[in-house]
């Protein structure tokens, strides 16, 4: 892969993540702080990019693997998409109408993630060394843009759901200047359950896959605690600009990404998702504490992001595209998705909301009883996914080339 290539993926991928982390990491303090939502409504409010994580992926898997060239139907996803996140930020002050028009986003969105992996990989050679690099530039987009709305302490307004939008214009017209990626199974005869991702479904009819992506599916509800709670745990903790803080999160997680192809060789994919999945249980645990000397914990429990994140999302996207063959690989980037941020993250939004509201007593949240059930679930499957999983001789051997 040549630089020209490289630096366009990469910037994809700066692109892709920076619109993600705009709206998602502040948008539970903007509805419970300044619209004054509950943490019912917020939970459910969330659930709307588990639904469309349900809803699209594999179905736009399916259209970019047999009509249309990923680029342009990424491109056209966020566009639309830009146009529903501005009416958020300037139209939407009820509860009821903020999830219909974020369900209509998210739509767009999500399917938008596996979308870039497949670009990615469509022009890979070998992912397990030229992926990672490349993914890292992803989380660094997350990462200037979280910086930005902390320090310009902007995180209860609506401004970032208007930086979102813009950038999700800009994001739209970029991808019809991206490298190809023309549909693999085009010309070959449709069937009822191609609409459907059946064939992706297929894989999880061997055991190990099968394992893999139930731990992924217990695993992703308990993230959901994070990723929706989070800042505003720490906002309410007084923790010293609280988005710009997170972001020593996606600085860990930029530089795990980049060693990935390191640790596939050293460690193995079996024990990073082992890793990956207890680190989200020490997470919760040390949020649990007391914050300690200048909240020493509490930035340790952001700092793991890196072994939570790229351990478990990045290292378990890899391990799917070594499993799925070319002509299904969008749809089962897509049913990954599907599994983690559609039903995982679904049914954590849900139960991470209700709990909210039942340690709600008096105004004052009790924030070590929230994050006791996400750790105790983490821990356990991690232990058990350690125990039961391996890899396949011949899926083994597709990550030793990474030696090479």
């Amino acid at each position: 892969m040549n630089f020209t290539t490289k630096f366009k993926l990469s910037l994809m991928m700066f692109l892709e993540f920076f619109i993600w982390g705009a709206w998602c990491v502040t948008l539970a303090s903007y509805l419970l702080f300044n619209l004054k939502f509950t943490g019912g409504q917020v939970g459910n409010i969330f659930l709307t990019m588990a639904i469309a994580s349900i809803i699209s992926p594999i179905f736009v898997g399916m259209v970019a693997d047999k009509f249309f060239p990923a680029q342009h139907l990424m491109g056209v996803l966020h566009l639309v998409g830009g146009i529903l996140m501005f009416f958020l930020a300037h139209q939407v002050q009820t509860s009821q109408l903020f999830f219909i028009v974020l369900l209509g986003y998210t739509l767009c969105y999500m399917p938008t993630l596996s979308l870039a992996n497949t670009v990615c990989f469509n022009q890979m050679t070998n992912t397990e060394k030229e992926f990672p690099l490349i993914r890292s530039i992803g989380v660094l987009g997350w990462i200037v843009v979280g910086l930005f709305l902390g320090y310009m302490k902007i995180e209860t307004t609506n401004i970032p759901l208007y930086i979102a939008s813009g950038s999700s214009f800009l994001m739209g017209f970029y991808c019809f200047f991206l490298p190809n990626t023309p549909p693999k199974g085009a010309g070959e005869k449709m069937r009822l359950g191609d609409f459907f991702g059946v064939e992706a479904f297929g894989l999880l009819k061997d055991k190990y896959f099968f394992i893999f992506a139930l731990a992924s599916l217990l695993i992703s509800m308990t993230t959901s605690f994070y990723i929706n709670l989070g800042n505003p745990f720490f906002v309410s903790g007084e923790l010293p600009y609280p988005a710009a803080m997170m972001t020593g999160g996606q600085i860990s997680e930029a530089v795990i990404t980049a060693l990935l192809a390191f640790f596939f060789v050293k460690v193995g994919v079996k024990w990073m998702l082992s890793i990956g999945m207890l680190s989200w249980a020490l997470r919760y645990a040390l949020m649990m504490s007391d914050p300690g000397p200048g909240y020493s914990l509490w930035i340790l429990s952001i700092v793991i992001h890196g072994f939570c994140y790229g351990f478990f999302f990045t290292a378990g996207q890899v391990y799917v595209g070594n499993v799925a063959s070319k002509s299904i690989q969008a749809s089962a980037q897509g049913l990954i998705a599907l599994i983690t941020f559609g039903l995982g993250q679904g049914a954590g939004s849900i139960i991470s909301g209700r709990i909210l509201e039942h340690y709600t007593v008096d105004g004052a949240i009790q924030w070590s009883q929230v994050w006791f059930l996400p750790m105790i679930v983490a821990l356990v499957v991690g232990v058990l996914f350690a125990l039961l999983f391996r890899v396949k001789p011949t899926e083994a051997k597709a990550v030793d080339i990474a030696e090479a």
